[in-house]
């Protein structure tokens, strides 16, 4: 069950990292083209919810960044929690690689950032964007690479990005709270209260998971938490019910998975960079990029990323801490180490949290060509060195059984 669990959600990371790259190109073409006041009047359009005294007015923008974003994290929290319980991240010696590396992919990139970008405090704000790591996208650079590309290897940078993941949900929640409502921090904690409850008496119905996560939603929202945080919170609290069930229908969070991560693929993640990475290039210049917190951006990206990951995974490779895993050679796990340097929509996210007000909004567009840039010369670099050091055949399905027994 897990295995095929496993290849359907490589598939579709996969082909949903190739979406991302044209949803991102489209916005580019669209906002330095005619269209591109259309761009920004479909991006501005104000959307209301009201209901009594509650009143959400926010334009579209927000809507995709606060509303659909949470339904990501609300996705990856249930992905974690499957791989905490059944998965991954279940057998400890299968873990303490890309726990290792993945600890690696943040601190180094984010030491980076802070000694390029100088000592502004605005530029500060935004030390975490390259600390991210963009799966779907990763995971579709890899697919690129070819069948030879080990399961093992696979495993690994999924593993390796879902504690990147984590590790950006707590600098979302640790640093990008602002103005905190003690009424609206009440109701979110008593919506937590319930899905407890709900959890401990063992509720398998989807059902009261599910409102009682839209009001922790809605109060976190009004809370100054950022929004997103309920996803992740309420993806915790869904129950995998039986863990030897075979089929999705039979377990509420295999089936919410199921059904979710193809709209998370196709839909929201592109969706979200489309309106995004829109930056306007008129009056722009390749200097831009080179210089202050977009060259920050760029090398903590493809040098951080590189260096952090691979960097700690060879310490503890070699320090017996861990094996190297099953099939991968050294080539092919520098080859990854690049890859992570692919943040994308993740570093998108949080340089949309990091940079808010007017003004910094007003001189940060070369902040998004740097994430852009540091991305693709990671995702470039990154499968030139895949193809360099995987051979021309060799990877096969049985590599996830290697992988699963290696120690």
């Amino acid at each position: 069950m897990y295995k095929a669990s496993f290849r359907e959600f490589f598939k579709l990371e996969a082909a949903g990292g190739i979406l991302l790259l044209f949803a991102a190109a489209l916005a580019m073409v669209l906002k330095n083209s005619t269209f591109g006041g259309v761009y920004d009047a479909f991006l501005d359009m104000p959307i209301q919810l009201r209901v009594g005294a509650l009143d959400i007015d926010k334009p579209l923008l927000l809507w995709i960044n606060d509303g659909l974003m949470a339904v990501f994290f609300f996705t990856i929290g249930m992905e974690v929690k499957r791989e905490i319980l059944v998965g991954e991240l279940s057998d400890l010696r299968q873990t303490i690689l890309p726990v290792i590396a993945g600890l690696g992919g943040i601190i180094v990139p984010a030491a980076v950032y802070i000694m390029v970008a100088g000592q502004d405090p605005t530029d500060l704000r935004g030390w975490a964007i390259p600390t991210a790591t963009d799966i779907a996208f990763a995971l579709g650079i890899l697919a690129l690479a070819g069948p030879a590309v080990p399961t093992s290897l696979k495993l690994f940078l999924m593993t390796l990005a879902i504690i990147d993941d984590l590790g950006a949900i707590l600098i979302i929640a640790l640093l990008y709270s602002n103005d905190l409502s003690a009424i609206f921090l009440l109701v979110a904690l008593a919506a937590i209260t319930v899905l407890a409850m709900l959890a401990i008496r063992g509720e398998q119905r989807l059902t009261p998971y599910l409102l009682a996560g839209l009001v922790l939603w809605l109060a976190v929202l009004k809370s100054g938490v950022h929004a997103t945080l309920a996803g992740v919170v309420l993806g915790f609290f869904i129950p995998l019910g039986p863990r030897n069930v075979e089929d999705h229908d039979d377990s509420p969070l295999r089936h919410l998975i199921h059904v979710l991560h193809p709209w998370v693929a196709f839909a929201i993640l592109p969706l979200f960079a489309f309106a995004n990475a829109g930056v306007i290039l008129q009056g722009m210049s390749v200097s831009d990029v080179l210089q202050g917190v977009p060259l920050a951006i760029v090398l903590g990206l493809f040098i951080g990323k590189q260096v952090g990951v691979f960097g700690f995974a060879w310490l503890a490779i070699k320090t017996k801490c861990c094996p190297l895993p099953a099939q991968v050679n050294w080539g092919q796990l520098y080859g990854v180490a690049i890859l992570t340097g692919v943040g994308f929509t993740m570093s998108l996210f949080i340089e949309s949290l990091a940079f808010t007000d007017e003004y910094v909004l007003d001189v940060a567009r070369p902040y998004k060509l740097g994430i852009i840039a540091g991305s693709l010369l990671s995702a470039v670099v990154g499968f030139v060195v895949l193809r360099i050091f995987t051979p021309a055949s060799g990877g096969n399905e049985t590599d996830y059984d290697n992988a699963r027994s290696a120690g």
